[in-house]
Parts: structure tokens; C-alpha cells; sequence
């Protein structure tokens, strides 16, 4: 076959890009992934930080669409995600933790108990309703074709499915600022802290913020395990392994090291086209049309070329909110540090007291500053996958919330090591002895996960996953059903409907479009 006939060239071997590969190839395309990294998996992407010691900046799997897993024959190509969720853990210094596992909360008060079992059937029952939508196209609003608005119909169903007094309190509550619904659910301030926790993580909100966290809370909520977040065996690389496997053995071709330069658009009588790519190297490859699975403004201000974009639709490309607001930490340990109160540090273990903490952090990052009293989730995962590190010895994983993508006077060395520092001292808290036991440690900010995963603003989800920039709004009008102002130019990254995570959603409701 002649490199340059292929019927659809993917932008990006992250796990989005690998699913709708795996889609259109197992349809008889011809398909071709360029990846600009030596590897595939983008954000999820399994790497050496130190010799012997690996980690990814996704470290768990919460919310991987379990038809995706079945439709791509993943569990063949090596993919299990059936064990157990890890515990939540909310850390105190006195050891006196707070545990959400198995549906049951320790460390807090009966009553506070008894309303955990109320608040997570309710929210499951939302979520429930929202899941199949996160894995349909969300049509726009206006001049709607008959199957577009059996997708609305099938969504007000849903709704009214709940019952009266459900569906007005899932109104009520869906943009709700996650403060209010922890304030109308509990009363511990650590329970409230972790149980925000997950609406919030890898955007740039906070509790009192009034835009989406709790539409953000059940979207994470749409997996197998409900929220839940695991380990799978073979770790975050398995599922990024077999999504690989699944598209290569469907036909799809995968080429690493391959950076794009540009997206091809050819000028006809007819109007603007996307016929293909030109490589870094000066390669140029064609094809019958193709899709981006990098974020927007890269896809859109980079490759295509604002030149080629009618000025409104660039405008609203370039207001697109996406500096990130989660750094990665990661530790090389020579044998397993000590938390105070917890026998084996196993679970997802939460540094953040109460909200106002949360908040406070938040604050600190909206002007530019980094907080001196961090807030973090941290894994150990090679508890759970002994791959990740020699013999003995262990790899502690830590999203590090607010930290700023603009660090003001810049991410400069000396900056660099005054949050790490703040951050071990913050972990050193609930496990003193964490410092003897570092061989070595990495601070990855959002400017760096920008550089190293070609992400702009180092954003996890490519773009706010709030109000205004989701649903048929997501990322922007005139590309929210993954197609483009461009013919022949589609979408699939995470900055597309349903949003970040390793979900899949984008990936495969992209594919139905393309194949339609």
C-alpha cells in the first residue's frame, strides 16, 4: 500500500487516539497513528523516572468504558481491571483516618455514616441516568435530524425515569458548588475534603466554585466500579498495552517518533479540505481525512492554522480554558515508608484536612503562587504491581493539586525545589520517616507535562471541563460532534465530549461519526 494512501490519519497515540484506531481499523480502514513520542499513551504512558523505577502520570483507572473493553476484546490483549478499588483515604496526623472502602466509611460518626450509604445511592442513581450519554454524540442545539432528537428525547426519559422528587434534586444539585453538598451531607471535615476530591482533581476548581464539579463528580462515576479507582494488574500500561495490541492486530499502523508539523489543507473551488500531514522531518502523508486526537488549541492555533480558521471560531479556540492546575510527583524509595495509623499504605491515600484547606491552595494558585501547604492524592503502586519498581523497594505516585501552569517569576529551578520540598514536608506530616527512604524524586508542573506530553497548559483534560465547555458545547460550537469547520478534519481527544480521564468516550464516539 503506498504511504500515502490511507484512509484516516490519527494525530496522537493516547489512549483516545489507540480506541478510535482500533474502531475504524476493525471497519476495513486503512488507518495510520503518528505519535510524536518514542512511545504510545500519552498522559497514561508508563515511563522510567530513575533505573528500575517506572510510574505514569495517570496512576489509576477509575472510569474505562466497560463496552469499549468488551466491543475491542481488550481482556484478550491482556487488559483486567476486576479487582478490588483502592480504599479512599483521608490522612490525619494523629492517625485517626478517615477510610471509605467497600461502601463503608470508618473514622467518622454514625450519622455520618449512615448519610454516606444515602448520598452514594443518590448520586449513583444520577449517574447512572447521565452514563449512556457520555458514549453518544451530543447533537447541537437547533436544526436537529430526527435521530439528533431522539438523543435529546432519550436524555428528558432518563431524567423522568428518576421520578418527580429525584430528577428535581438532580437538577438542584448538578451545578451545585460541591461545598453546599458536602455541607447538606456531613458533618466530618475530612470526609467532606475526600469525598470533593474527585470532582476537582485535574481542574481548576475549587469547592465553593459555582461551575460543574458535581456534573464532573458523577461523570467520574460513569465505570465499573461507580468512582471507584484501581490498579490493574500488569499497572496503567496494561490497558494502554492492549489498546495498542487491539489496533495493530485490527490493521491499524502505529509509528512513535513521528512528530506532526502540520495538518494538510488543500484549497479547491469547492472550499478548504483536510487532505493530510506534514512531518517534522518533512515528510508529507495524505489521506481521505484526519483526525486530531491532541488537544484543541494545539490541534486548531498549531497545526491547521488560524489562516485557515474563520476568526470566531479562532477567537472561541483561543478562550478556551486549559492551564493546568495539577503537577506529578514521583519518588524512587528504597524500602516502604511508615504512615502513621495505617498498617500497609495500599489505599488512595488524600492529604487535605477539610475543604478550606482545598480551597486555600486553590486560592494561592489563582494568583500565580504556589501553596505552602500543598494538597495531594498519592498511590504507591508498586504495592500493587511489583514491575514498577526493583525488589523491595517501592514508587510513591502523588497528584499535587494547584499548582499553577503561570508560576509567577516563572518555573525556575529554585522554584521547582521549594514546592517539592513543601511537598515532602507535607507527606513527612503522616509518614516521618518518608525522607530516609528517597533515592530520588521528580516534580513534573503543568509547564512541564505541557513540554513533555505535548499538552497545552499541561491541562489533563485538554480543556475545563466546566459549564460552558461541555455536553454540545464541548470544546467549542462548530466542533462539539467531533467534525470541524475543515471537511475531512475530526476531533477525538479529551477535549472533546464526554472529557478527560481514561474513559475512552472521545475516542469511540468519534470513530461512530467518522463511520457514519
Amino acid at each position: 500500500m503506498p504511504a500515502q494512501d490511507y484512509d484516516t490519519i490519527i494525530i496522537g497515540a493516547g489512549h483516545n487516539g489507540l480506541v478510535c484506531a482500533a474502531y475504524l481499523a476493525r471497519q476495513g480502514q486503512h488507518v495510520l497513528v503518528l505519535e510524536a513520542a518514542d512511545s504510545v499513551g500519552g498522559l497514561a504512558v508508563t515511563r522510567e523516572f530513575h533505573p528500575g523505577f517506572k510510574a505514569s502520570i495517570a496512576h489509576t483507572v477509575s472510569q474505562f468504558s466497560e463496552k469499549i473493553a468488551a466491543d475491542l476484546s481488550l481482556a484478550q490483549h491482556g487488559y483486567s481491571n476486576g479487582g478490588a478499588p483502592l480504599a479512599h483515604i483521608g490522612l490525619n496526623p494523629d492517625g485517626n483516618h478517615v477510610v471509605v472502602d467497600a461502601g463503608a466509611v470508618s473514622g467518622v460518626t454514625q450519622n455520618d455514616s449512615d448519610s454516606y450509604h444515602s448520598y452514594k445511592q443518590q448520586l449513583e442513581k444520577f449517574a447512572a441516568a447521565l452514563a449512556p450519554f457520555w458514549m453518544k454524540t451530543m447533537p447541537r442545539i437547533g436544526n436537529n435530524s430526527l435521530s439528533e432528537l431522539m438523543t435529546f428525547a432519550q436524555l428528558g426519559l432518563k431524567l423522568r425515569l428518576l421520578g418527580r422528587d429525584d430528577m428535581r434534586e438532580f437538577l438542584r444539585v448538578a451545578a451545585l458548588p460541591l461545598r453546599d453538598l458536602m455541607d447538606e451531607n456531613f458533618d466530618d471535615q475530612t470526609l467532606k475534603a475526600i469525598l470533593c476530591w474527585d470532582g476537582l482533581v485535574g481542574s481548576r476548581m475549587a469547592p465553593r466554585s459555582p461551575n460543574n464539579s458535581v456534573f464532573a463528580l458523577l461523570y467520574g462515576m460513569c465505570g465499573k466500579h461507580r468512582g471507584g479507582h484501581c490498579i490493574p494488574t500488569g499497572g496503567v500500561d496494561s490497558l494502554i498495552s492492549a489498546l495498542l495490541a487491539a489496533a495493530t492486530t485490527a490493521g491499524a499502523e502505529v509509528r512513535t517518533g513521528q512528530k506532526v508539523a502540520r495538518i494538510q489543507i488543500d484549497a479547491s473551488e469547492k472550499g478548504l479540505r483536510a487532505s493530510g500531514v506534514l512531518l517534522a522531518n518533512g515528510e508529507k502523508i495524505s489521506s481521505a481525512r484526519v483526525v486530531s486526537a491532541t488537544d484543541p488549541q494545539r490541534t486548531f492555533l498549531q497545526l491547521v492554522g488560524v489562516e485557515n480558521l474563520e476568526i470566531e471560531f479562532s477567537n472561541r479556540i483561543r478562550r478556551l480554558r486549559c492551564d493546568g492546575y495539577v503537577a506529578k510527583l514521583h519518588l524512587a524509595l528504597r524500602d516502604l515508608p511508615h504512615f502513621t495509623g495505617l498498617d500497609r499504605p495500599d489505599g488512595r491515600m488524600i492529604i487535605a484536612e477539610n475543604m478550606d484547606a482545598i480551597e486555600f491552595a486553590f486560592d494561592d494558585a489563582k494568583y500565580g503562587e504556589s501553596s505552602s501547604k500543598p494538597v495531594l492524592e498519592m498511590v504507591i503502586p508498586s504495592l500493587h504491581e511489583s514491575s514498577m519498581a526493583p525488589a523491595n523497594q517501592h514508587v510513591l505516585s502523588a497528584h499535587v493539586m494547584y499548582v499553577p501552569y503561570k508560576l509567577k517569576g516563572g518555573w525556575t529551578e529554585q522554584a521547582r525545589s521549594a514546592i517539592y520540598e513543601r511537598t515532602i514536608d507535607a507527606i513527612a506530616r503522616y509518614a516521618p520517616d518518608i525522607r530516609q527512604h528517597i533515592i530520588h524524586g521528580e516534580f513534573l508542573t503543568p509547564a512541564d507535562l505541557e513540554q513533555q506530553c505535548r499538552v497545552t497548559g499541561g491541562h489533563w483534560h485538554h480543556a475545563e471541563f466546566a459549564l460552558d465547555q461541555i455536553l454540545m458545547m464541548r470544546p467549542t460550537f462548530e466542533a462539539a460532534q467531533y467534525r470541524t469547520p475543515i471537511p475531512g478534519l475530526f476531533l477525538c481527544s479529551a477535549g472533546c465530549h464526554p472529557g478527560g480521564g481514561l474513559m475512552g468516550g472521545a475516542g469511540h464516539n468519534a470513530a461512530r461519526e467518522i463511520l457514519r
